[in-house]
C-alpha cells in the first residue's frame, strides 16, 4: 500500500496485532526511504524512543500526549525536522552529560536489538527467522552475538535483563 499511493507522512502506531511497528518502520524505510514517519505508541519515551529514532523514524509520540503535541510533532516533521519530546531530550541530553557505561541492550546493532527484543517477548529462532524473513542459522547467529555482549548464557538471562531494564513487562 505505501509503494502504490503518495504521502506526506505515516503516523505508525508501534503496537500492531500482526507484526511490530519497528518491523513495519523498517519496511516503510527500505520502499520509501525519505517518507517521514511518526511513530505513535502507548509506551514511555524510555523503554523505545531511541532505538525508534535510530531505526529511522522521523519523530515519537506518546499516545497519551495532548493533542498540541501530537500536531507539533507532525508540523516539525513536515517541514523537513525529526522531532522528539521534552522527555526524549532529556534522556538524550542525560545519556551524553554522564560518562557512565551505556546499559548492555544500547551496545547492539539495529538487527541485534530486534532479535533481542523478539527473545524477549518468548519467542524462538525459527519463529523470529519466519518474521524477519531470515534463515534460522542467521538468527541463531544473532541470538550468539547477543548472548556473548551481554555476557548471557540463555534466553533466560535475557528476558531477566530485559524486565530489570524495563524493556518489557
Amino acid at each position: 500500500m505505501i509503494r502504490s499511493q503518495d504521502y506526506d507522512i505515516v503516523l505508525l502506531d508501534i503496537n500492531m496485532p500482526d507484526k511490530s511497528g519497528v518491523e513495519v518502520l523498517k519496511q516503510i524505510k527500505r520502499e520509501k526511504p525519505d517518507l517521514p514517519v511518526l511513530i505513535l505508541s502507548m509506551h514511555p519515551e524510555s523503554r523505545y524512543a531511541v532505538q525508534i529514532l535510530r531505526s529511522g523514524a522521523s519523530g515519537y509520540v506518546q499516545k497519551e500526549a495532548l493533542a498540541d503535541e501530537l500536531v507539533n510533532a507532525i508540523q516539525t516533521i513536515l517541514r523537513g525536522h525529526k522531532y522528539i519530546s521534552h522527555a526524549v531530550a532529556e534522556l538524550l541530553t542525560t545519556e551524553l552529560d554522564t560518562n557512565t557505561e551505556k546499559p548492555l541492550h544500547e551496545t547492539l546493532s539495529k538487527r541485534e536489538y530486534e532479535i533481542f527484543y523478539k527473545l524477549c517477548q518468548g519467542h524462538g529462532v525459527t519463529k523470529i527467522a519466519e518474521d524477519l524473513c531470515l534463515s534460522v542459522k542467521t538468527v541463531s547467529t544473532y541470538r550468539a552475538r547477543v548472548l556473548q555482549k551481554m555476557n548471557m548464557e540463555n534466553n533466560a538471562g535475557i528476558i531477566y535483563y530485559a524486565i530489570k531494564q524495563n524493556l518489557i513487562d
